[in-house]
């Protein structure tokens, strides 16, 4: 489509680059305080740093799908576009207004959506719809949802490690989320429950399935089905390997820079488990990419 075209909004009339250039210079001074924040904020927090990622994330799939969206029919939604706007601008003022992080954070989703229905049309959300919903994995859960689901995934991962590790004939016992194993004691932290690592996973698996392009119910089902137990996994793996380390080699080594090695151990598992998954499954459904046209 060419970028020389007109369209109006409102008076005077403008060039199509030119609205869209105004457009993204409001998103950018509209967003710019609120990740100003983030990065000086919650994004320092080790619960939260997973979010920075997904950012990046998030501009990556915008740049390499956005790109050939001007090409689309130029069709303009204004209803839904307005409303969506209209709502994305209320979640922001409320969530700016009243410290409200997930509000102003979310509102992201349906300004976004807004502006692509007014400027573009249907076809520019459904092309960019993937990198819209993953904005929902940058949004910080209320801190009640978090202790709640941190404090049952700190008894479950302390309760199967040292079954595994007991089984195993290793000198260990549990007192609630406190592992004792021969002279030391591991406090398992809100940190190593793991429920970061399902966020961070899950965003990374779900990516890896949408740039894959499998086709198959079954086997998108299997994969989205399987992305949290091998976070789950992973953060075991981690867990039953930091035990390890401070029974052969001491406190120390189990809390210094063992222990943050151990945080990439569990990205590593997690990818592998999920890649071994997706191999598995190719051969047993014959699944494959679907076939797409290129321009030339």
């Amino acid at each position: 489509m060419p970028m020389s075209r007109i369209i109006s909004i409102g008076l005077p009339k403008i060039p199509y680059s030119v609205a869209w250039l105004l457009v993204f210079i409001g998103l950018v001074g509209l967003y710019v305080p609120t990740y100003w924040n983030l990065i000086n904020g919650i994004w320092r927090l080790e619960d939260n740093a997973h979010e920075s990622i997904i950012f990046l994330l998030f501009i990556y799939l915008i740049i390499r799908q956005g790109k050939d969206t001007f090409e689309l029919a130029y069709a303009p939604f204004n209803v839904a576009g307005t409303a969506l706007l209209f709502l994305g601008s209320l979640l922001y003022v409320i969530g700016r207004s009243q410290d409200i992080i997930i509000f102003e954070v979310g509102s992201q989703i349906p300004v976004f959506a807004g502006v692509l229905l007014l400027m573009q049309g249907v076809a520019s959300v459904r092309k960019l719809w993937f990198p819209l919903f993953y904005l929902v994995f940058m949004l910080p859960l209320p801190s009640m949802v978090v202790d709640a689901l941190t404090e049952v995934l700190k008894r479950w991962i302390s309760e199967i490690a040292v079954e595994i590790l007991y089984d195993a004939d290793y000198p260990i016992a549990r007192d609630g989320v406190i592992i004792i194993i021969a002279q030391y004691k591991l406090l398992v932290a809100d940190a190593c429950s793991g429920l970061n690592s399902m966020f961070s996973l899950s965003a990374i698996g779900l990516l890896y399935m949408y740039l894959a392009g499998r086709s198959g119910w079954l086997y998108n089902s299997v994969m989205l089905a399987s992305i949290i137990p091998i976070a789950f996994v992973a953060n075991l793996v981690r867990i039953i390997a930091l035990i390890l380390i401070t029974y052969y080699f001491g406190d120390a080594a189990g809390q210094g820079f063992m222990h943050d090695l151990a945080g990439m151990v569990l990205l590593i598992v997690a990818v592998l488990l999920l890649f071994m998954l997706d191999g598995i499954l190719v051969r047993w459904m014959s699944v494959s990419r679907p076939i797409s046209t290129t321009k030339v």
